[in-house]
């Protein structure tokens, strides 16, 4: 019996230590994404006190805010046609630290154009990290493993919306709004340094043809019809997404609700939910494949849009629960999606996939902000709902060669 037990026990051990190995690489994943992007919805929940100060309208200071994205968007497209030539770790390493700048920068509360130029910035440096991230996960992973680590990139974006709001409202209301951009590059700075610790150096190996040019690599992926189904979803969920976390602050603090500064940053618990079922998308994929997942996703989202229609806190924030988990389960599967399918360069994909989530961003915030302005909070609604239905028409393209 004995001998036999400490076979058993011998062969246990190769287990334990992969599923330790891989609990810790889902935790630094999900860490490196948290500290990449947690400064950029942040300052969503401090929009009605940065509108105060700077004595704009709402939907001025939300496009100044997430001007963010317009950077992101263009940084996308740069990852797409170059970042195959970029060592991951050293970029996503130098862009972590670059990123402290236009945040610290951003404390001085400089005039309102500056302000967007500076979010522009932040949103270049932001991406290249983001994109190159997607890229080494992509290239040192099986798929099985990277639609994981894609999940658990796509949850630490979550605990940033989270914590990140909530940082920013403490900080603000503590402290005053310059401080807030100053906690936030410090942590962009921890970004780096974890990096700089926990990734290793990759040879560079691009995949699919080795003598395609960049364009020509972009353009193949364009080509793919389920890659441009992909690429318009990622389009279509910030679209909703922005449309409705920028601009139910200004419903918040308004009549019924009247929330201050601090309650506003409590009302984004709402993200809670998420950081629990976002892991399991990946996961929810395989098991059920990734057109069924994606558009069951896409459809939770839309069933909280009505409820934040009704007069009440907890209906408002009930529809934020069910909009937020079921948009970034959605873009987690998507996100796995476009790492799998891609066949001509996984970096361009991730780039071209990236510059269109961000660029949807930047559109809903422009065209739901002046849609709110002038027609108020059911009409903004209306739009993030038809932005849910196109994602969802797009879902049956998603298939793989």
């Amino acid at each position: 019996m004995m001998p036999m037990a400490s076979s058993v026990a011998t062969a246990m051990i190769p287990q334990m230590r992969s599923r330790t190995t891989g609990l810790l690489r889902t935790l630094l994943v999900g860490l490196t994404a948290f500290l990449t992007v947690v400064d950029l919805f942040a300052t969503q929940a401090i929009l009605p006190a940065l509108t105060r100060a700077y004595g704009t309208t709402p939907a001025a200071m939300s496009f100044a805010v997430n001007a963010s994205t317009m950077g992101m968007a263009i940084a996308g497209l740069a990852m797409a046609l170059f970042g195959r030539r970029i060592d991951r770790r050293f970029g996503i390493m130098v862009s972590l630290a670059a990123l402290a700048v236009p945040t610290l920068l951003l404390g001085s509360m400089p005039g309102l154009a500056v302000f967007a130029g500076l979010r522009v910035v932040l949103g270049l440096f932001m991406a290249t990290a983001f994109t190159l991230t997607l890229a080494y996960l992509a290239e040192t992973s099986t798929q099985q493993a990277a639609a994981s680590a894609f999940a658990a990139y796509i949850t630490g974006n979550v605990a940033s919306n989270l914590f990140g709001r909530l940082l920013s409202a403490a900080v603000a209301d503590h402290f005053g709004l310059a401080w807030n951009f100053y906690a936030f590059a410090a942590l962009n700075l921890c970004g780096a340094l974890l990096v700089a610790v926990t990734v290793h150096r990759q040879p560079l190996r691009p995949d699919g043809a080795t003598t395609m040019s960049a364009l020509s690599a972009g353009l193949a992926n364009l080509r793919d019809p389920a890659l441009r189904a992909a690429f318009a979803i990622g389009f279509c969920i910030l679209f909703a997404f922005i449309g409705t976390f920028t601009y139910v602050n200004f419903v918040l603090v308004r009549q019924p609700f009247t929330l201050g500064m601090m309650a506003l940053g409590f009302v984004y618990f709402v993200f809670l939910p998420s950081v629990v079922t976002t892991p399991f998308a990946g996961r929810v994929a395989l098991w059920c494949g990734t057109r069924l997942t994606c558009a069951g996703a896409l459809m939770f989202a839309a069933f909280g849009l009505p409820l934040m229609l009704v007069p009440s806190l907890p209906a408002v924030l009930a529809g934020m629960v069910l909009l937020s988990v079921g948009t970034f389960f959605a873009q987690a599967v998507a996100t796995g999606f476009v790492g799998r399918a891609a066949r001509a360069d996984r970096a361009a994909a991730s780039g071209l996939y990236l510059a269109c989530y961000f660029l949807g961003g930047l559109v809903g915030s422009v065209v739901l902000g002046q849609t709110y302005d002038r027609l108020g909070w059911p009409a903004c609604v209306a739009g993030i709902a038809f932005a849910l239905a196109a994602a969802i028409a797009l879902t049956p393209r998603l298939r793989t060669r």
